[in-house]
């Protein structure tokens, strides 16, 4: 993995930004690109490498997934913005999209590239760049769509000889189309592989069989209910699953290990952004971290994950009262240690500090420096939860859904088999289950679509505002391409 972040620095440091400069504000390829790249069929691994890079960016970025939810509330050291306090606006907090379409555009530079090389010796490492290229692409698709709703489809490499095209808009459905697109390909590439097994994981760190059908299900349930194409994307999801459950991972029988275990030794984990000190920056987790002159004193001091200085730990996020609230009715809830502890002063209770992700501890100081789960396997079993009740199958929905509560002490789900509240249920279990993993604005904009919560009550943020569900573009990126329109509710 030394070798991996290296190659991705170096890769990504060497060779221009294929893209758009009109429309992503970024440079067209370079002379360096055409003159030392893509001569031979070593130069392909170490370029779809580099654009992992991006990949564990937007997996690091919880202004999009996380902020917009009801999980977080101010610390010792707010940071929060106007995502979090839902005052988005075209000048404010709006969605400058050029990293995504930097990604994309390396994407689409590798696979105009690799068109003229057959790998004679090696016709799997050929098929198996293209397919992850074209998962990387999906990736980027489905996490601007999930953002703004509707994006330019921008699936040419542009080169320094070539116009530059202004894109409109295109409708997310087109956008899902395209991502549905890329998987199949990416998922038939996998499946031609003349040592294919649906077990296998080269690595945990990319993109695999495994992975192309977990993200594959996410997006058809998204597709489902936000889209509303209904039934169809819904049964997709449950056969895209029935493969993931078919890969080989499993549960982690004690759920400190579900962040606690690296990914590429972690059997729950579909795949993971690599983070590591000193080869990477810290995640996400930082700004959750406590520092020592923040939390001195506290009765507790040995269960709180604090760093020594501010700079390894931000102490700007705490768990909700809200988010806590779902573990109400189980006080022994096994997840709940490795969720949040609650600092106790000799003034009482205080802050509730997320234990979610908490680092390492070296001998200097705690490091921020867990691997970030884009999938896991409870993730997707309550993604068929999702399914099922959607179809109006509570039955197999109840059951998806006791096979993430197996390991949590809770017992089987006991409640009302209606869709309606088995559906709430499964919003409630993600809640539980999946806190601080960067997915909750997502899910709650899924089963608001769906009908189970009206998401502007749900979010305290959010009560008495009209803020659309989607994030406006900025007017920098506006003002590049008057073919574009703003998003729905900016204008």
């Amino acid at each position: 993995m030394k070798n991996i972040i290296f190659t991705c620095i170096v890769t990504l440091s060497l060779l221009a930004l294929a893209g758009c400069e009109k429309l992503l504000e970024v440079d067209p390829e370079s002379s360096i690109t055409e003159d030392t790249y893509f001569q031979n069929e070593g130069d392909f691994e170490p370029y779809v490498t580099g654009i992992y890079i991006y990949m564990r960016s937007f997996a690091n970025n919880i202004t999009y997934g996380t902020e917009r939810s009801e999980e977080l509330v101010s610390a010792l050291n707010s940071r929060f913005g106007v995502a979090w306090q839902h005052n988005l606006s075209p000048s404010s907090g709006a969605l400058n999209y050029n990293d995504w379409y930097r990604g994309i555009g390396h994407c689409n530079l590798l696979l105009e590239k690799i068109k003229d090389f057959d790998f004679p010796n090696s016709p799997d490492t050929r098929k198996r760049i293209i397919a992850e290229t074209y998962c990387l692409r999906a990736y980027m698709y489905f996490h601007l769509t999930r953002i703004i709703g509707k994006a330019p489809l921008m699936l040419q490499a542009v080169l320094e000889d070539k116009d530059i095209p202004l894109l409109e808009r295109s409708p997310a459905t087109e956008v899902m189309a395209r991502i549905y697109t890329d998987l199949d390909s990416a998922i038939s590439l996998y499946k031609s592989m003349s040592n294919f097994n649906v077990k296998t994981y080269p690595s945990k760190y990319r993109f695999s069989y495994g992975a192309a059908q977990a993200l594959k299900a996410d997006a058809c349930m998204w597709d489902g209910k936000v889209l509303e194409t209904g039934n169809v994307a819904f049964e997709s999801a449950i056969t895209a699953i029935n493969e993931v459950e078919a890969s080989g991972v499993s549960l982690n029988t004690d759920f400190k290990n579900v962040t606690g275990l690296r990914g590429s030794s972690n059997p729950e984990v579909i795949i993971a952004a690599y983070f590591l000190r000193d080869e990477s920056g810290a995640n996400y987790g930082l700004n959750a971290l406590p520092y020592l002159t923040g939390v001195q004193g506290a009765l507790n001091l040995d269960s709180i994950p604090y760093a020594n200085v501010s700079g390894n730990g931000q102490g700007a996020y705490q768990i909700s009262t809200k988010s806590r609230a779902l573990f109400n009715a189980w006080p022994d809830d096994k997840r709940k240690p490795f969720t949040w502890v609650t600092e106790r002063q000799n003034s009482g209770n205080k802050i509730s500090w997320i234990t979610k992700y908490p680092g390492t501890k070296y001998p200097d100081d705690r490091i921020s420096d867990n691997d970030i789960i884009v999938y896991r396997l409870a993730d997707i079993y309550l993604l068929k939860a999702e399914a099922y009740a959607a179809l109006d199958n509570t039955t197999d929905a109840i059951t998806y859904l006791n096979k993430v509560r197996v390991r949590t002490g809770n017992g089987d789900y006991t409640g009302a088999t209606d869709k309606a509240s088995v559906e709430k249920e499964i919003l409630d279990e993600r809640g539980r289950e999946l806190f601080f993993e960067n997915k909750r604005w997502y899910d709650l904009v899924r089963f608001h679509k769906g009908g189970t919560i009206d998401v502007y009550t749900y979010v305290p943020n959010l009560t008495g505002k009209t803020t659309p569900l989607f994030w406006p573009l900025n007017t920098t990126v506006m003002a590049n391409n008057p073919k574009l329109l703003q998003t729905d509710g900016y204008q």
